[in-house]
């Protein structure tokens, strides 16, 4: 306001001198549109500033600085398994939440090498010395698919190293052991040797491009047993939703022990009836990870807040459930063999875990917009398990989530409903292809 009170003097002054001069009209117009001129320089720079202000003290942030969580789906190739850390690093709020995938996978293969060890005396159906198995692959181009698949086979003895890594390729059909993706293995038993082999294993993937397909593998199931029925002894599947329609469909029925992955409650409730086991993934930690993450960037605190170390509401996960990779920006939650002897434990697998179920303060935690998506609806992993749990957390975190879910086959079927990413504080993404972070990334640098 003394700016432009000042610009009006001046011209005022200017305008009396031209006048005095003799100037006549021609002048006083003249000094009339530079006072003008002035004027509205004046305003415009004051309504300017004014704006900055506003914006500032309205804390907008731009959607590519929004804290981002990638989850379930580690950003990373599909082909070589390397990570994308340009995704992971995509801005300081950015993380990823998951599971520790060779731990799990680990955990598998030994679950499955320990129950044919404890039942030896009858897991041989036909008694012709080869432990036979067929395994259900989830996605070959998937991190955690790949792990559990090296997981079965180191354990078994089947494994064949490329590259300095355990060969993950399905074999096919190898009845005759004759495969190069895999060899026959041995386990020593009570002083006698016996075979172990890789009679099957496919990717489940469906005629419209969805992995991880469950009926797919109802349909795998019923082609080996007419092949090669009583060799089948065991049924491995790189998840329960796979294992259970292989259960379901033909194993149950012929009591083949079926062994899969995620802790599904269908699949905990089935251990009664001849499953014989699966991994917990922790899901419920890997939940409460995934928001509170974002809370505490959305807070503006230590990011081990309410994570390692405890809040003021009492939250906090002990060392032995998670664990936490700085260099990969990426925390993960460890995992538990589920058997007949711990099965009930694990019957619902929508409950918030104990240590972190404690409601945060609304005033000290206001009320923000989470968009999340989950990359297949019809996942029964993450539809039937992981949304509830998030579900759960969420009002105890105050935070308001949008949730979408994908067709399983195309990133466009979701970032097409991430149209105004202005309207959120926070984004939790679970890709499609753990290769296509960039199509997420795009949409909010833009």
């Amino acid at each position: 306001m003394k700016r432009k009170l000042l610009s009006l003097t001046l011209a005022a002054v200017l305008a009396l001198s031209l006048t005095a001069c003799g100037g006549g009209n021609d002048a006083a117009e003249t000094t009339t549109d530079a006072a003008e001129t002035t004027e509205d320089a004046a305003a415009e720079e004051t309504a300017d500033a004014a704006e900055t202000t506003g914006a500032a003290a309205s804390g907008e942030v731009a959607n590519k600085d929004k804290p981002l969580v990638w989850f379930n789906r580690q950003p990373s190739n599909s082909s070589t398994g390397e990570l994308d850390m340009a995704a992971l690093t995509f801005n300081d709020n950015t993380y990823y939440v998951g599971f520790d995938a060779n731990q799990g996978a680990e955990l598998q293969g030994t679950m499955i090498r320990d129950y044919i060890e404890a039942n030896i005396d009858t897991i041989d159906r036909n008694g012709d010395g080869v432990i036979g198995y067929v395994l259900a692959v989830g996605d070959i181009g998937h991190n955690d698919s790949i792990a559990r698949t090296r997981g079965v086979r180191s354990a078994l003895g089947t494994a064949v190293e490329k590259d300095g890594a355990v060969d993950s390729t399905p074999v096919g059909t190898n009845t005759d052991g004759s495969s190069t993706y895999v060899q026959d293995g041995t386990l020593e038993i009570n002083g006698q040797t016996y075979t172990v082999r890789e009679l099957a294993s496919q990717e489940m993937k469906n005629s419209a491009g969805a992995t991880w397909d469950a009926a797919t593998a109802g349909n795998a199931i019923s082609t080996w047993s007419a092949s090669f029925g009583d060799q089948i002894d065991i049924v491995a599947s790189n998840n329960d939703g796979m294992g259970m329609a292989m259960f379901n469909g033909w194993s149950k029925a012929e009591g083949v022990p079926t062994f899969g992955y995620d802790a599904n409650s269908d699949a905990v409730a089935a251990i009664a009836e001849g499953y014989g086991g699966t991994i917990s993934q922790h899901a419920d930690v890997q939940a409460y990870l995934t928001l509170r993450v974002l809370r505490n960037a959305l807070d503006g605190v230590d990011i081990d807040t309410g994570i390692g170390t405890a809040d003021e509401a009492g939250n906090v996960l002990t060392p032995d459930v998670f664990t936490y990779n700085e260099e990969q920006r990426s925390y993960y939650a460890l995992n538990v063999a589920v058997t007949a002897e711990n099965y009930e434990d694990f019957l619902d697998s929508t409950v918030v875990y104990a240590p972190v179920s404690n409601q945060l303060d609304a005033e000290t935690h206001p009320t923000k917009n989470v968009w999340l998506n989950i990359y297949n609806a019809a996942d029964n992993f993450l539809s039937a398990t992981y949304q509830p749990l998030l579900q759960n957390y969420d009002d105890l975190l105050n935070l308001n989530v949008e949730y979408i879910g994908g067709d399983g086959q195309t990133e466009s079927n979701i970032t097409n409903r991430l149209g105004n990413p202005s309207q959120y504080d926070a984004f939790a993404i679970n890709m499609v292809k753990t290769d296509n972070a960039a199509s997420y990334t795009s949409l909010l640098s833009q």
